[in-house]
């Protein structure tokens, strides 16, 4: 019996120091194109400088069988990344250093085919912990923001994308033309509320 006792004490422990407790964000919006159209524009692992107003510079370098990018923002911060999985229409990846107010930070960034014809559903989701001396919400409100920034940066740079390839295709491209109605959702999960 003591040994049992001693197991479930164990395994409370495990699950409540655990990432069960971890911070979820995660970002939803729609742009035009095609998944593939989209992704060759926005999913390198550096293309994040062409997409993302906080990033100046990116620099994509390789550490034994690992790849990392460096990110300087614009005000001089400095994060390094690394690389964890690679598919055809999407990357995840881990903050090894950063200014950020979080820690165990690991994101997927993906794209996917929506419903509606010629239209791609782009997602950024992002899991973590506040960093010691920070509150959940501070840490949460962080990376809201950056994921949402993100998302919105890469509609722009698809918006872009297909209107060149639909005046290269003689198609007529509407100047101006409001988009806002596509949809930008949260889809956040907190774990902690």
């Amino acid at each position: 019996m003591r040994i049992f006792k001693l197991t479930l004490i164990a395994l409370a422990a495990i699950i409540w120091s655990g990432s069960a407790w971890a911070i979820t964000v995660k970002k939803r919006i729609e742009g035009p194109g095609l998944p593939n159209e989209v992704w060759a524009v926005a999913g390198g692992f550096c293309a994040i400088k062409d997409w993302h107003p906080a990033v100046k510079e990116c620099e994509e370098v390789t550490e034994g069988d690992d790849t990392f990018r460096l990110l300087t923002l614009g005000d001089g911060g400095k994060i390094k990344e690394k690389l964890t999985d690679k598919g055809d229409l999407s990357y995840n990846y881990e903050i090894v250093e950063s200014p950020l107010p979080i820690k165990n930070y690991k994101s997927k960034l993906w794209v996917e085919k929506d419903d509606e014809p010629d239209r791609t559903v782009i997602y950024w989701q992002s899991d973590f912990d506040a960093a010691d001396g920070t509150s959940d919400a501070d840490a949460k409100k962080v990376i809201y923001g950056i994921l949402s920034d993100g998302v919105k940066g890469i509609k722009k740079l698809a918006i872009k994308t297909y209107d060149a390839r639909e005046a290269a295709a003689g198609n007529k491209v509407s100047k101006g033309r409001d988009r806002s109605s596509d949809d930008d959702m949260d889809d956040d999960d907190d774990d902690n509320e």
